[in-house]
């Protein structure tokens, strides 16, 4: 019997295996970890024919070559990507049917930094913890891609879509981003505050899954103490000693010891995962935040 599987003949720059993460596991400081966008993750595996949170790839920046063993359906979402398909150009947005053997490179991303690569059964390496994720602060889940891993299949459960395109938003150019205020906007003045969401920031080039890093007019505390350290969720603006804000990511840890000035909506998170180093980020404060 043949055993559903993909080699990887080439891993990308950083591709990992993401699904809905660990949630749940805070107090045990178990980052929760996941796809960075859930949207465009979660179509990919509608496109294929799996449950919404079957664990697929995601990519930064450059995407894997792939040589399936058997008969599958293939889906690329999420940046916009070149693919190929025994060399010759590829749908994205759609599914693919590709044959064993044949050769899938989904190549450097155009628009967006992360790709999401669904195939039909989703991936079934060994869950941690309730998830086949990577996390990449805690070590928990599959490593990142490796040049010749081997990718374990599960078993197909339902057909693609039957569709020509599938209508999806694109990367964003810049960011806009709603935020609420707190839980230690008080140790910022109200100058400094209003400044904040005034102010356009910059993506640095040290982001990553953890963190949307971010580097414009820093932000001056009005106390000069440290904090202890207490929980923070994802989408928490931390502001280092520096001043310069970081958005915190699904691999996020469950703790921080500087203040959080503001909170971004969850909803808003999926466009920092496209995110690319020199996007600006504008931040203003939702309505009902300021009632």
């Amino acid at each position: 019997m043949m055993i559903r599987s993909v080699d990887v003949l080439k891993a990308g720059s950083l591709t990992t295996v993401q699904d809905r993460g660990r949630i749940g596991l805070a107090q045990l400081a178990v980052p929760r970890s996941g796809a960075l966008d859930a949207p465009a993750w979660r179509l990919a595996n509608r496109l294929v024919g799996n449950p919404e949170d079957a664990a697929a790839l995601e990519t930064t920046l450059t995407g894997p070559v792939l040589r399936p063993r058997v008969a599958c359906h293939i889906a690329v979402t999420g940046a916009w990507s070149p693919v190929l398909v025994d060399g010759r150009p590829g749908p994205w947005g759609i599914p693919i049917w590709a044959r064993p053997g044949q050769v899938v490179e989904i190549g450097t991303a155009t628009r967006g930094l992360r790709s999401y690569i669904a195939i039909s059964g989703g991936l079934a390496v060994d869950p941690v913890l309730g998830s086949r994720s990577t996390d990449l602060l805690s070590g928990l889940g599959p490593s990142p891609l490796r040049d010749g891993d081997l990718l374990p299949l599960g078993t197909q459960t339902g057909p693609p879509a039957a569709i020509d395109y599938a209508p999806y938003p694109p990367p964003p150019t810049e960011l806009k981003l709603r935020i609420v205020l707190g839980p230690r906007h008080d140790w910022f003045t109200d100058a400094t505050l209003a400044a904040f969401t005034q102010a356009t920031y910059t993506v640095t080039t040290y982001s990553n899954r953890i963190a949307l890093r971010l580097e414009g007019p820093p932000l001056q505390r009005r106390h000069t103490t440290e904090l202890p350290s207490e929980p923070v969720v994802t989408g928490a603006i931390e502001v280092p000693s520096d001043g310069n804000p970081l958005i915190f990511l699904n691999d996020h840890p469950t703790t921080a010891g500087y203040p959080v000035v503001a909170v971004v909506a969850a909803d808003d998170l999926a466009a920092c995962a496209q995110a690319r180093p020199g996007t600006t980020v504008r931040l203003w404060v939702r309505p009902a935040a300021m009632r």
